[in-house]
């Protein structure tokens, strides 16, 4: 059944992200400014008038050969009315042309009373441009890449990591996950909601040469009768996870936009995570009579299905010290009630 989870999940959990970047990828298609726009627009306009004028004047070049062949005018003559011709058409470009920009500046000085909408071309050919004056801010909520790794270890209660039953620098943690982040307010941001979906994997190597061992309902650390050289339990997590985080940030104002960073900026997160424990399984390795053995073993352990607890974070820009505690005992009654927590670091890759 977690295995089943696990690729449902799994599964959702790529088609999300491929929606969340069909959507950004389709937002900044349809995001053109107005000055753009207007750009454009003045672009085309200007490309017609050059091709009006060459057109008009190849039409008329043709009627000075057609007159030449005829015998109706000499050499000279055309040559010298094709000059002037062509020079007409030339000054009627660069005319028309600065009409175009002066009539651009004139009605973007003159916009409508709504500050919205500007008017641009001559007789018989207006289009109206939306520039909308106000400011827009930044995107309410944006999305990152999340990736988390340090020590992780398990105690209960009354007990210490100098007593601990594993080993603090070989138990690890390592989460990878995908988060939005969204901006409580709209035109301040000191307080953002963060909520997302993650992988833990929570590893526990056991002191003293000893394993897990599953017996009916109860769990517990039994010594190994070989010399292991490597013992190790983990447990597998899909969690929801939601902070608040507060902090400052620099915003950057333009024209038409205020953009809030938070980058190099200090950035303080709390809340919590509860989600399903997917699979747990332990890792022996060990040399019998000279073989190498490795032996992965996948059992229930008795571990709880619910998955809860507390997480917090604090540091600048894309990198946070992190903490998170499972208010939840690994394993159910009536065994030891052990809690895992984490320390390292967190990343968000934005």
């Amino acid at each position: 059944m977690k295995t089943i989870i696990f690729y449902i999940t799994l599964s959702l959990f790529s088609v999300g992200l491929q929606e969340v970047s069909a959507q950004e990828i389709a937002l900044k298609e349809v995001e053109l400014s107005s000055e753009e726009k207007a750009k454009e627009f003045f672009e085309k306009e200007k490309a017609a008038i050059v091709a009006k004028e060459k057109e008009k004047l190849k039409y008329q070049i043709e009627r000075i050969n057609g007159e030449l062949e005829r015998g109706e005018i000499t050499k000279e003559e055309a040559e010298k009315e094709k000059k002037e011709l062509a020079e007409k058409h030339a000054k009627n470009i660069e005319n028309k042309i600065a009409i175009l920009e002066n009539e651009m500046e004139l009605r973007d000085r003159n916009a409508d009373s709504s500050g919205n909408y500007i008017a641009i071309g001559g007789k018989g050919k207006v289009l109206d441009i939306n520039i909308n004056t106000k400011k827009k801010y930044d995107k309410r909520t944006t999305s990152d890449l999340v990736i988390a790794a340090g020590f992780n270890n398990a105690l209960e209660k009354g007990q210490s990591l100098n007593n601990s039953d594993f080993k603090l620098a070989g138990s690890r943690f390592f989460e990878i996950g995908w988060a939005w982040k969204t901006r409580v307010f709209k035109e301040t941001n000191w307080l953002r909601v963060r909520y997302g979906l993650s992988f833990q994997f929570n590893g526990l190597k056991p002191t003293d040469n000893r394993i897990f061992v599953e017996d009916g309902n109860e769990t517990y650390l039994q010594e190994f009768a070989i010399d292991l050289d490597k013992s190790k339990f983990r447990m597998d997590n899909l969690v929801v996870p939601v902070h608040f985080e507060i902090g400052p940030s620099k915003k950057t104002e333009t024209e038409s936009r205020l953009h809030f960073s938070t980058y190099k900026m200090l950035k303080i997160g709390f809340g919590g995570y509860a989600g399903f424990n997917i699979g747990e399984r332990q890792k022996l390795k060990y040399k019998d009579d000279g073989d190498k053995v490795k032996e992965k073993l996948k059992n229930n352990y008795n571990t709880n299905d619910l998955v809860y607890g507390l997480s917090a974070y604090l540091g600048w820009g894309g990198a946070t010290l992190y903490g998170k505690y499972d208010l939840n005992p690994i394993f159910q009654d009536p065994n030891r009630e052990l809690h895992n927590f984490s320390l390292g670091l967190r990343f968000d890759v934005d």
